[in-house]
């Protein structure tokens, strides 16, 4: 009987183990993984409005029948605001622009004007497309359409005359978003304003003929709605 018993304890014992080893204690899950954060893409599309600052270098030539100043040198700055709108398709931005300026352009010249012939503009606007290609936020673009402005010629002892010219310029830039919906640009303008025929105000012999060109270094700083 005793060793009935003890069979019976051991063959109860072998079995427990068994049954632990065949069924293990289940281990621990991994935790599931976590979706990747969403960034969202910067886009350019959108109006936007700013301001802007620069610097002008350029040339003026007062010219009639019988002399010509020659060309020579105005400059000065000029301050003002920017309004456009872009569309991205992809990584290319297409935009129209437009922007006006007080400006503080202006040159002497004494060649075949001894008293001092003068040559500035009181404002300078241009409407312009542009087409670039953005890099996230960074975005290169070239740009060119029409440039305007009121050019005045004056000098003492006559009658200043003044002329609203419509050219052309054209250029490029750069420009960079951050904080939101924050932009700054440099760029670079040539504008041509042609010349117009001040007459008699001028210069006794008529017509005489004032032209005003000049390159245009710009920094702006947009916001985009």
């Amino acid at each position: 009987m005793k060793r009935l018993l003890l069979a019976t304890a051991a063959v109860m014992a072998l079995s427990a183990g068994a049954a632990m080893a065949a069924d293990p204690p289940p281990s621990r899950r991994a935790p599931p993984l976590r979706a990747p954060a969403f960034v969202p893409f910067f886009t350019w599309t959108g109006l936007y409005a700013g301001i802007l600052g620069g610097y002008g270098s350029g040339t003026s030539n007062w010219t009639n029948v019988a002399a010509t100043t020659g060309n020579f040198n105005v400059d000065g700055a000029l301050l003002g605001g920017t309004l456009g709108y872009n569309v991205q398709t992809g990584g290319t931005v297409f935009g129209l622009e437009a922007d006006a300026a007080w400006s503080w352009i202006k040159g002497t010249t004494t060649t075949n004007c001894g008293a001092g012939c003068e040559t500035s503009a009181t404002w300078l606007t241009t409407v312009r497309g542009r087409i670039g290609y953005a890099f996230d936020r960074v975005l290169p673009y070239m740009t060119g359409g029409l440039a305007a402005g009121e050019i005045k010629a004056a000098a003492p002892g006559m009658t200043a005359a003044s002329k609203t010219r419509i050219g052309w310029t054209v250029g490029g830039g750069i420009e960079y978003a951050f904080m939101g919906n924050w932009s700054a640009k440099g760029e670079y303008l040539y504008a041509d304003l042609g010349d117009f025929d001040c007459s008699l105000a001028c210069s006794a012999i008529s017509p005489t003929y004032v032209s005003f060109k000049t390159h245009l270094l710009r920094v702006g700083l947009n916001y985009k709605f």
